[in-house]
């Protein structure tokens, strides 16, 4: 009795710890097994184990189960459709290679394609090369894709190429510490809300990360590099944007375009240049210029505690982006700070707080940390130089300096601008970032 006991006892332990491993059955894949047949033997919370070896086709997984790779397993999907199809909720998708999917943007062919029937899938460590899109979460929640490793054929037009993260409709869903490169746009997320995107290292690709008409989302701790445009957050509400880097990204570290009631806080953006990137049709497009932050058409959002360092512009802001709350931030050795036509004042403090501003002239005969007298980085002269260019030719000559002078003794003679009433006198300490720099293979 005590035997059996002891046997029930450990039964009922195993239940509560998972109790669909308890049930779950290992079966050894090779390359000479037929795939179709495998999983139609396969049951509900199987593990597939693929061995090592060249595999190629479809794999459509309709059933919960995990499939993991050995080391030295290759899917390759031949330049047709899909590599792997997922419409069974409760699948994880572990350490494959999957190159070579279809190539038809308006079949949407990826390497791993989700459908809305399959939640709460996993797709952890694998590596993707070649590829029109890496994965496409169509509508299916709650999924995970952690630690993958993402590159395109960087021989085809930028255009071209899919995305290398794709989520439409998406809810619950944790996009974690993966590598994308060499695709169109390294994470595109569009009509999805209430989302997490961390910890992903994005380079060499047109948007780091790509939003659109999505709400709640978090995206905190990433890292962009060498892209047409680190962050493009576009036609969304209630994003929290926190602790990512952009750094050597052209024309734009940051891009908001109607975004509303979000929050941008210990965020770096630095070396901000215009460029033109081999590959990339449309780079280096004239009048554009390297922006770290370019504000268009959105209002009441919080800036605070961001670093803008090192780039063409800091920030510009136009078509009416002025109810903002901007204070705490360091703009650090830009070659014009801000850049804001606009016949509305902006107070750029809170709370006898403003910003730090690299070129600021003033004192602080208190000691309290806040310069004497306001700053303004955008005054009458700054905004001639913008509306006609020809004129920086005479930036430095007795006429420009002699308008300056002018607009500081007769204040009439002012239009307004942006003012920062409590400038810093010492940038802004910003926390350490998180961001986990993977290898490019």
């Amino acid at each position: 009795m005590t035997q059996y006991f002891y046997l029930f006892v450990l039964f009922s332990v195993a239940l509560l710890v998972d109790p669909s491993n308890v049930f779950a059955r290992q079966i050894q894949v090779t390359p000479a097994s037929d795939l179709t047949e495998v999983m139609n033997a396969a049951e509900p919370n199987d593990i597939l184990l693929f061995s090592p070896g060249e595999y190629s086709g479809t794999l459509l997984v309709d059933k919960s189960l995990t499939i993991k790779a050995e080391p030295g397993v290759v899917f390759d999907g031949h330049g047709k459709g899909n590599i792997i199809l997922v419409r069974a909720p409760n699948v994880t998708i572990e350490g494959f290679v999957l190159c070579n999917s279809g190539m038809n943007l308006t079949e949407m062919n990826a390497a791993v394609f989700v459908e809305r029937t399959a939640k709460n899938v996993l797709i952890k460590n694998n590596v993707f090369k070649n590829n029109l899109f890496g994965i496409w979460l169509d509508a299916a929640h709650d999924a995970t894709v952690i630690g993958n490793r993402i590159s395109a054929d960087q021989r085809i037009r930028s255009q071209d190429r899919g995305n290398g993260i794709h989520l439409y409709y998406v809810e619950g869903a944790e996009i974690a510490e993966n590598e994308v490169w060499h695709t169109r746009d390294g994470i595109y997320i569009d009509t999805s809300n209430n989302n997490v995107l961390r910890d992903n290292n994005l380079h060499d690709l047109r948007y780091g990360i790509h939003y659109m008409y999505s709400y709640n989302n978090r995206i905190e701790g990433n890292y962009t590099h060498n892209t047409r445009t680190g962050y493009a957050l576009m036609q969304s509400k209630y994003l929290t944007v926190l602790n990512n880097r952009s750094e050597n990204d052209e024309n734009y570290g940051i891009l908001m375009n109607f975004i509303t009631h979000s929050t941008l806080k210990y965020n770096r953006v630095i070396n901000v240049r215009k460029g033109i990137t081999p590959g990339y049709s449309g780079s280096g497009i004239s009048g554009a210029e390297g922006k770290a932050l370019f504000i268009y058409n959105s209002v009441f959002n919080t800036l605070a505690d961001n670093l803008f360092a090192d780039s063409d512009i800091g920030i510009h802001l136009t078509a009416g982006s002025e109810d903002n709350s901007i204070h705490g931030n360091s703009f650090v050795n830009n070659y014009t700070q801000v850049k804001y036509v606009s016949n509305r004042k902006q107070e750029w403090s809170k709370n006898a707080r403003g910003n730090y501003w690299s070129n600021y002239l003033g004192w602080d005969l208190n000691g309290d940390g806040i310069g004497d007298r306001p700053f303004e980085p955008n005054d009458n002269v700054d905004k001639l130089l913008w509306k006609y260019p020809l004129a920086k030719l005479l930036m430095n000559s007795p006429s420009v300096q002699i308008l300056r002078w002018a607009q500081m003794q007769f204040p009439v003679f002012k239009s307004p601008g942006v003012t920062d009433s409590y400038p810093l006198m010492q940038p802004v300490r910003l926390p350490s970032t998180s961001t986990k720099r993977l290898p490019s293979l």
